[in-house]
């Protein structure tokens, strides 16, 4: 029986909906958890300026792990980037040099978890044009140090760790006075201390361990501070709730809490949690 043109036209018409339909629902079944359908995912992480070596490897192996996953960083001070979060920036992840910070923007994350720590030592330019071979060097009248303001986090454990020494016989109140009277300048990040130390514009910084990278260690000599003073940074991490992305924002801070994340931390001298 001879079928008519409409009829067929419209047999193909059903067959091409049929075959649509089955062509949705395994692109669909066969997709990566990872966004919908396949789709590709931007994580905006905000991270400390101190974790830009350590997290620019963890970034690289990340994304190796889940290329449809890109990672945008968004390094600065603590203070810089908690101020972005609570004006509405785009982020996804915070992760905090301290704790203070993250407690800026409570309402605006999921539970914070402290994935590593950090202690703070003095560097000094490889020239060593202060000529300070000593902790006790810092005092000397005409020394030149620059810090972090207060209000960035390394800036405020500089302080503590003067304040720890100056309670002590060993250093005393004249001694964080002298010190504190030779701060020429207070840094918005902790790279930026490195920096003017690295160039010379400065005698001294007081910065994190994690800051002696392989990248500046022959411009720079740093003095450690014992153990009795210095201060132990604790980094808070945490997926913000109104993420677009808050599964695989999640997913991230799992992997930076993971034996991977903590061996690449480890490798760049962070006292690990796990």
């Amino acid at each position: 029986m001879k079928r008519s043109p409409v009829r067929v036209l419209i047999l193909l018409a059903v067959l091409a909906i049929v075959l649509a339909a089955c062509g949705g629902t395994t692109s669909s079944s066969g997709g990566s958890s990872t966004g919908q359908s396949g789709s590709s995912v931007t994580l905006n992480i905000f991270a400390a300026a101190s974790l830009t070596e350590s997290f620019g490897v963890i970034k690289t192996q990340y994304e190796k792990a889940h290329p449809q996953v890109k990672i945008v960083y968004n390094f600065n001070g603590s203070q810089i980037l908690a101020q972005q979060i609570n004006s509405g920036a785009n982020a996804d992840v915070f992760a905090s040099a301290d704790q203070t910070n993250m407690q800026k923007v409570a309402s605006e994350v999921n539970t914070p978890q402290i994935f590593v720590k950090n202690r703070l030592t003095v560097i000094t330019p490889a020239s060593n044009p202060g000529k300070i071979s000593s902790l006790q060097d810092l005092s000397r009248k005409g020394v030149k140090l620059v810090l972090a303001a207060p209000s960035v986090p390394v800036g405020k454990y500089a302080l503590q760790v003067l304040d720890n020494m100056g309670k002590s016989s060993e250093y005393g109140p004249a001694y964080e006075s002298a010190v504190k009277a030779n701060v020429v300048s207070q840094e918005d990040n902790v790279k930026a201390v490195v920096q003017k130390v690295q160039l010379g514009e400065a005698d001294a910084g007081i910065v994190y361990t994690t800051d002696v990278t392989t990248a500046v260690s022959n411009q720079v000599k740093f003095i450690t501070i014992p153990d009795t003073y210095n201060v132990i940074a604790s980094y808070p991490i945490a997926a913000l709730k109104d993420s677009k992305h808050e599964s695989d924002a999640q997913a991230f801070v799992n992997y930076v809490l993971s034996p991977a994340g903590q061996q690449v931390l480890a490798q760049y001298h962070f006292i690990t949690v796990k």
